[in-house]
């Protein structure tokens, strides 16, 4: 039994499921042809629904989720689950919507159809946009946040006898070595196996943690410690931290409730119908069915993902009531170290390590794509043939996951990972959806639209966001999706203005490709209308309606301390 408990056996399976995890991965690829544009970024056009879903939540849930949304949880409790159930919503939209029109086209990246709507001026400046926020932004948050999980887990610094930032460097550069392996030699379709099963290990994995989570949170409150009283003391010890409709007013962490269907829409839709990393695994599909049935199934998923990344940060702010966690990054590697029995650690270790390497190879081979496919053929050597663009697209993942390996332990000093994220992002996903929905619904939007819309978008959204919110002091505290959902307005207006002042000369024909079969899902929007559904029944149960009743809000008890905090310090 000491052998169980030991750092030794942690290593052990932890290094056989990795391992196990590549096997199977390279068995199923082995016999792939990856010279081939559509073999090595689209996995061949085969990719089923299964796993489409699987390589859908694998790509979105990582550790950058696991820590972040805890973090934000045990500062403000459910209401974080609203970035992951609404996505369900994103993701119909995105399965009977949009999907029909992408396969359709027979698209590689989404750079690609701005091309093809607007010009090639166009395609150049999302692409450069996009892998601009690949390498800056998403890859060195993913080994950071992954990075951070270990470290906290294992207490890598005090083993090795080394500072924490030395520890989270050492972390991401194995990862990225290891990651950048899968993403350069593998394709997507190795990604995509891999993201499937290690989703069904992450699953197995981050139920873990709350279900001993609530025998730890019994135990903490004078409890018996198993299972149901853990339960019970969760629905009812204090039920503030279980509503998830916050005020108007309330700044970010929080999510105010008008934003669900207006500025977090935006934000789902460019991030599950938009973003390269995310919709490529959509135009892998053998056809549009199994297409329809990835989108529905993943947006399901969605709905459940709060048990993983949300409630063990309320967990954690019910275990230990008062306790300052600053930006709450640290919240969820603490509770794993508590609660996690130590002969399932190097289990749990490998499917976070799984979760980590699915988001960074996925958004490594993304970025290898539209920089091979979107940028160097068309502007350095447009005859080049599909061996040679895998080529290019291997040597320019390797440089990027060099680039991104040196910035990620600098985001130790960046605060709260999943606000950092999201508003860093906002600057520039809500202009890209609007030319893209444009694009396909308005078929008289010219190809200067996009030009003017997406610069004139981020230069107001960084003078909202960094300008005048130092100005006036009512806009200090504004969540910044208001500011997203206020720019969505206006973006589709001066679009309007522009079709209006300078229309297309001709209408604009989306032409079928013939990539695949566009027979659409048939039971597709009776399984769709569930999960929406379903969806609501979530949020009802977590509201004042149902377990989230209560006499104050997180908010209001924030607010009060602030308030409070003000006073004293003019009295002294």
């Amino acid at each position: 039994m000491n052998f169980l408990n030991s750092m030794a056996f942690t290593v052990i399976t932890f290094v056989v499921f990795t391992a196990l995890v590549a096997v199977i991965s390279w068995w199923k690829t082995r016999g792939d042809n990856l010279n081939t544009q559509d073999g090595y970024y689209l996995a061949g056009r085969g990719l089923t629904g299964p796993v489409i879903a699987g390589s859908l939540l694998m790509t979105n849930l990582s550790a950058e989720q696991l820590v972040g949304n805890n973090g934000q949880a045990v500062r403000v409790g459910m209401s974080t689950m609203g970035w992951e159930v609404t996505s369900a919503i994103a993701l119909c939209i995105l399965a009977f919507v949009l999907m029909p029109k992408y396969l359709k086209t027979g698209l590689t990246t989404i750079p690609e159809f701005f091309e093809q709507r607007y010009d090639a001026g166009t395609r150049r400046l999302v692409s450069l946009i996009v892998l601009l926020s690949y390498v800056i932004i998403m890859l060195p948050n993913i080994l950071y946040a992954g990075a951070q999980v270990f470290v906290n887990i294992f207490g890598l610094d005090r083993i090795l006898h080394i500072s924490y930032f030395s520890a989270i460097a050492i972390v991401c550069v194995l990862t990225a070595v290891v990651g950048s392996i899968y993403a350069i030699f593998g394709g997507l379709k190795a990604i995509a196996l891999s993201d499937s099963i290690n989703g069904i290990g992450l699953i197995l994995g981050g139920l873990l943690v709350p279900f001993f989570g609530m025998m730890f949170l019994s135990g903490q409150l004078g409890g018996d410690g198993t299972f149901l009283d853990g339960v019970t003391k969760f629905l009812h010890t204090d039920p503030a931290l279980l509503n998830s409709i916050n005020e108007v007013n309330a700044p970010e962490p929080w999510l105010p409730w008008p934003l669900l269907l207006t500025g977090l829409l935006v934000n789902n839709m460019y991030f599950w119908a938009t973003n390269q990393s995310i919709i490529q695994r959509a135009f892998g599909a053998k056809n549009l069915k199994e297409a329809q049935k990835g989108a529905v199934l993943a947006g399901f998923f969605k709905i459940m993902t709060p048990l993983i990344i949300v409630i063990p940060g309320v967990i954690c702010a019910l275990a230990y009531p008062g306790q300052d966690w600053g930006s709450g990054d640290s919240a969820y590697p603490m509770l794993v170290t508590e609660v996690m029995p130590k002969p399932l650690l190097g289990f749990f270790a490998a499917v976070m390590f799984g979760a980590i390497l699915s988001s960074f190879n996925s958004v490594l081979n993304s970025a290898s794509t539209i920089y091979a496919l979107d940028i160097h053929r068309p502007i350095f050597n447009p005859e080049a043939s599909d061996a040679r663009m895998v080529k290019i697209g291997q040597n320019f993942g390797t440089v990027v996951a060099v680039i991104s390996t040196i910035m990620a332990p600098f985001m130790l000093y960046m605060g709260g990972i999943t606000s950092f994220v999201n508003s860093a992002f906002a600057a520039f996903n809500t202009p890209i959806f609007v030319c893209l929905l444009c694009g396909f619904f308005w078929k008289k939007v010219p190809s200067i639209a996009a030009k003017v819309v997406i610069p004139v978008h981020v230069v107001l959204y960084f003078f909202l966001q960094f300008g005048l919110r130092s100005m006036i002091p009512a806009l200090k505290n504004v969540h910044y999706l208001y500011f997203t959902a206020i720019l969505f307005v206006f973006d589709m207006l001066l679009m309007w203005i522009i079709v209006k002042v300078k229309p297309r000369a001709s209408d604009f024909i989306l032409k079928d490709a013939g990539a695949v079969d566009l027979t659409p899902w048939k039971r597709g929007p009776f399984w769709a209308t569930i999960t929406l559904v379903i969806m609501l029944l979530v949020y009802v149960a977590f509201s004042p309606l149902g377990f989230g009743k209560s006499d104050t809000s997180t908010y209001q008890r924030y607010a009060e301390r602030q308030e409070a905090a003000v006073t004293m310090a003019a009295e002294q």
